[in-house]
């Protein structure tokens, strides 16, 4: 790694569905850049939409970026034009509550510090003197209605090139994207993908109950067909945080119970999770060989207290 690397904090949330952050977060801090992974909006009301770039405009920082998610369906050309289609809907109520297509990016036009990426690769320069080179994508598998979707029988492409930070809405399959169900909800073709190419982070949501972050290791070189089975070292790997590791559990010692309450009380207390819980600075993450991948969905997926967001801090190159 370059010595001239520059240290790069980066805040992320996800899916916080129209609602704001938990009452204990703090904006005393500064993060270098936002990034909200999707699902600004519960049902891509206009109303949701302004809340959230509310939320995002207080927040300091010099480069706030975002992605919708399948909730955001008024920003899907396709998905908006076929809800409009219904003849069971009153024109004039459809304007008034999600606007014609086009009007949420009015919206965004009044906040030109957040940016809205369509799916691709980009470049920045940030104020902090590092490049940030990233790949973002809105899409997550499903046979819904909702925007931006794909059928999982159909895949998706992933064309990530060479980028240092991976934001999507939805997870790789086999990293932080159990269900309540303990099912894999997540893209196998993402997982492939991000396996090949091996970025610093890859941040994402959709699976609220997968929230949490894990170091991957992954093995020398990627398989054929590169699978969370076959492609990450699990010996080298890292669980940073989950809902599980946070859950006191039936059996747990006493003191297991009490590290886990002291914890999720310090978590509280800051208002946000960072990797300070590893023992080595998660910022070295070794180009090619780790990523460290974070869900950072907001809203509980059982109605409880909102998650909290992810500080992570990584090395970028200097301009």
């Amino acid at each position: 790694m370059d010595n001239s690397d520059i240290i790069t904090r980066f805040l992320i949330i996800s899916d916080t569905h129209g609602e704001g952050l938990p009452t204990n977060f703090s904006l005393d801090f500064y993060a270098d850049v936002v990034i909200h992974c999707g699902d600004l909006t519960n049902q891509s009301k206009l109303h949701e939409f302004e809340s959230t770039l509310k939320m995002i405009s207080n927040i300091e920082a010099s480069q706030k970026l975002v992605i919708p998610g399948n909730h955001d369906f008024t920003l899907d050309r396709l998905a908006y034009t076929a809800l409009l289609q219904n003849g069971d809907l009153e024109a004039k109520l459809v304007e008034e509550t999600y606007g014609k297509y086009g009007k949420v990016g009015d919206l965004f036009a009044a906040y030109p510090e957040i940016q809205l990426l369509t799916e691709g690769t980009d470049e920045f320069d940030l104020s902090n003197g590092a490049r940030l080179l990233l790949y973002s994508s809105p899409y997550t598998p499903s046979e819904g209605n909702m925007g931006f979707q794909y059928s999982r029988e159909v895949g998706h492409t992933w064309d990530i090139g060479e980028a240092d930070v991976v934001i999507t809405h939805g997870p790789p399959e086999g990293v932080l994207d159990r269900t309540l169900s303990r099912e894999r909800a997540g893209c196998p073709q993402l997982f492939a993908a991000v396996a090949r190419q091996r970025p610093k982070l890859h941040c994402f949501g959709h699976i609220h109950e997968g929230w949490g972050a894990k170091l991957v290791h992954w093995r020398e070189k990627a398989s054929e067909h590169p699978s969370h089975f076959t492609d990450i070292d699990n010996e080298k790997s890292t669980s940073i945080e989950s809902l599980q590791s946070l859950a006191v559990r039936k059996f747990d010692s006493e003191d297991t119970a009490n590290a886990k309450k002291k914890r999720l009380e310090e978590m509280m207390s800051r208002g946000f999770c960072d990797t300070s819980r590893i023992s080595r600075d998660a910022a070295s993450i070794q180009q090619g060989s780790e990523t460290l991948f974070v869900n950072a969905s907001i809203q509980s997926s059982t109605g409880g207290e909102p998650q909290m967001p992810w500080l992570i801090a990584i090395k970028l190159p200097r301009i």
